[in-house]
């Protein structure tokens, strides 16, 4: 085993200042309107399956009825085929929308009629798995064939080969293994954020595009959710406006024909439409236009990550970001690491750790590794190449025989002192502040100046990883 266990979430993703979206024609808002078609791949006796349905409909409380058909249940998605794709059909293309819709594949073969209406439509049509059942205890082998099997399915069905997927009723492995087929140019299984992402998986760059649950016409099935139309129509209202005053962000309306397509449903639908369309600066596309967009403007760039680094390649890139002090980078590399630490902060963070958690004799031995400011190693060009470009950066290189005499002077009174170098993040200064600031820190207590040399180490350690990672 090469390293401890790495924990895998991403809790940073963009972090504070997401890249700029440079959607088309200058739009604030990305708008992906998605279509859920279900309607035949759910679960029923008449699909092979041992129950019934009870997810997603109007039936309160539904529950499956194994070895059993629901008549009820079936009827209320054959409505989402017979009159609720229809009436969005209607509605979408009127306004010339494009639209994604997430296709079941075995309920594609069922719906011949519908599957010809969107491609005569110009939707995008992207795979929506091969059944819609639950997959969170699914083996991996059997969806990993499920995955293949849907791609053909659709591929046989549509006469072409899904570009993009979602499942929905997602297992743990469902992200890795579609990203792992190399088949999709976007996956949508998370909902983790407002613009598209990349996530590697073993060779493969895969582009994520996040979906939804909540500006979803699902919640008129779910409690708390959306009662009438407008409360449905008043939320999308509500996400686009703040959105759009944000600017450079994505919006995904998760729709489905045996919800929305209800009367009293669509007319939420309708107002948001409306109000868009008054309001101005969206960007209406297809999931794939939005992936092929991203795609164009950010294209992945792999770093070596520290959290992915074997031991000796750890402590080798790190172990001097604490002057001669590899120790802390070991200690570091045993905690659990992951995407968060990838970055400057994050892996300071951990560093820091080590360094604070540390007895006092050894965090002493940090600050007696730090050379003296212009001292005799530096004079001697004995200092890390780090120190070496510090000091180098505020010309404590290049300072005259006065400049020379006071630093040496000040040099040995602090060290007399305090029985360690004075310490400080020299490119946070400049010659005149270190002296400035040499002169006050003389006067201070040794605990006083113990916390700020630790402090400053910190400091120096994080400016240096600034320089390592992003």
């Amino acid at each position: 085993m090469t390293h401890p266990p790495r924990y895998p979430r991403d809790f940073t993703g963009h972090g504070a200042t997401p890249p700029a979206a440079h959607w088309p024609g200058g739009a604030r808002v990305a708008i992906s309107l998605v279509l859920n078609y279900e309607e035949g791949g759910e679960n029923c006796l008449l699909h092979g399956d041992a129950q019934s349905e009870a997810f997603l409909s109007d039936i309160a409380g539904a529950q499956p009825w194994p070895g059993q058909r629901h008549w009820n249940m079936e009827s209320i998605y054959d409505y989402g085929a017979r009159a609720g794709f229809w009436r969005l059909h209607r509605l979408f293309a009127s306004r010339a929308l494009p639209l994604t819709i997430f296709g079941v594949a075995t309920a594609l073969a069922r719906n011949p009629e519908q599957v010809a209406a969107m491609k005569e439509a110009g939707w995008e049509i992207a795979s929506h798995g091969l059944k819609w059942v639950e997959h969170r205890d699914m083996p991996e082998a059997e969806e990993r064939a499920q995955i293949k099997e849907a791609i053909r399915l659709h591929t046989e069905v549509v006469g072409t080969p899904p570009r993009g997927w979602y499942t929905g009723r997602c297992s743990l492995n469902t992200v890795r293994l579609t990203a792992e087929t190399g088949a999709f140019d976007w996956i949508s299984d998370t909902y983790d954020d407002d613009l598209p992402y990349w996530m590697e998986a073993g060779a493969r760059d895969q582009l994520v595009i996040p979906y939804t649950l909540e500006a979803n016409d699902m919640r008129f099935a779910t409690a708390p959710g959306w009662v009438t139309g407008q409360d449905f129509g008043q939320y999308l209202i509500d996400s686009f406006d703040t959105l759009h005053a944000e600017g450079g962000r994505m919006f995904s309306v998760g729709l489905h024909c045996r919800l929305i397509g209800r009367p009293g449903k669509v007319a939420g639908l309708i107002r948001f439409l409306d109000h868009v369309a008054a309001k101005g600066g969206a960007w209406f596309a297809t999931r794939g236009e939005i992936a092929a967009h991203w795609a164009a403007h950010h294209p992945h760039r792999r770093i070596e990550r520290p959290s992915q680094m074997d031991r000796a390649a750890f402590i080798t890139h790190f172990g001097g970001v604490f002057e001669h002090s590899p120790w802390i980078a070991e200690r570091a590399f045993a905690l659990e690491l992951g995407p968060a630490h990838d970055s400057a902060i994050g892996l300071h963070n951990a560093l820091a750790r080590m360094f604070r958690s540390a007895r006092p004799d050894e965090r002493l031995g940090v600050l007696r590794a730090h050379p003296d400011l212009a001292g005799k190693l530096a004079q001697a060009r004995r200092l890390t190449a780090e120190s070496s470009t510090e000091q180098a950066s505020v010309g404590l290189d290049a300072l005259t025989d006065e400049e020379r005499t006071s630093f040496e002077t000040l040099n040995a009174a602090y060290v007399q002192k305090h029985g360690f170098p004075f310490i400080i993040a020299v490119r946070d200064n400049t010659k005149a502040t270190i002296l400035a600031a040499f002169h006050e820190r003389l006067a201070n207590d040794t605990d006083t100046e113990f916390t700020t040399a630790c402090a400053q180490v910190e400091r120096i350690a994080a400016l240096r990883l600034k320089d390592m990672l992003p």
